[in-house]
């Protein structure tokens, strides 16, 4: 179990949040063409870096996954697979449920295992739809709880 404690981001966070997001990506988006995985790349890389967002951080400040939040919706959330599995993910919830959010969020389809964390957390499928909101067809579950 990793020592970490969570923090709001600052701007020298981007880059390694970029990173972060590209190997939970790698090890978790297999449905992604690479045509799909490359656009969204390059939005995520224009978007990320100046994002307010929350970091959970090891004892050397080091990022090791990140959250957005936008209200009651988690827009985020990515934590590096080298400390998946680990309460990372389950603390920035928590956060989220703090600052009075982290009560609906949306899941690709393609990702059971993204599904799965949630439903532990007591999410529930709500919806679904057919595309992602840039229009790929991505079909995103919409958990709510």
């Amino acid at each position: 179990m990793p020592n970490f404690t969570l923090r709001p981001s600052r701007p020298e966070d981007g880059e390694r949040a970029v990173a972060i997001w590209r190997a939970a990506v790698a090890a978790s988006h297999d449905f992604l063409s690479e045509a799909d995985r490359a656009a969204i790349d390059a939005e995520v890389a224009a978007f990320l870096p100046s994002a307010p967002m929350w970091l959970a951080v090891d004892g050397a400040d080091y990022p090791l996954a990140f959250m957005l939040v936008d209200g009651e919706m988690i827009e985020a959330l990515f934590v590096d697979p080298a400390y998946q599995g680990q309460g990372v993910g389950r603390a920035l919830i928590e956060q989220a449920v703090l600052l009075g959010g982290g009560k609906r969020v949306d899941v690709n389809e393609g990702n059971p295992r993204a599904l799965a964390f949630y439903r532990h957390l007591g999410f529930e499928v709500v919806g679904r739809s057919p595309f992602d909101a840039q229009g790929r067809a991505l079909p995103l579950l919409h958990l709510q709880r």
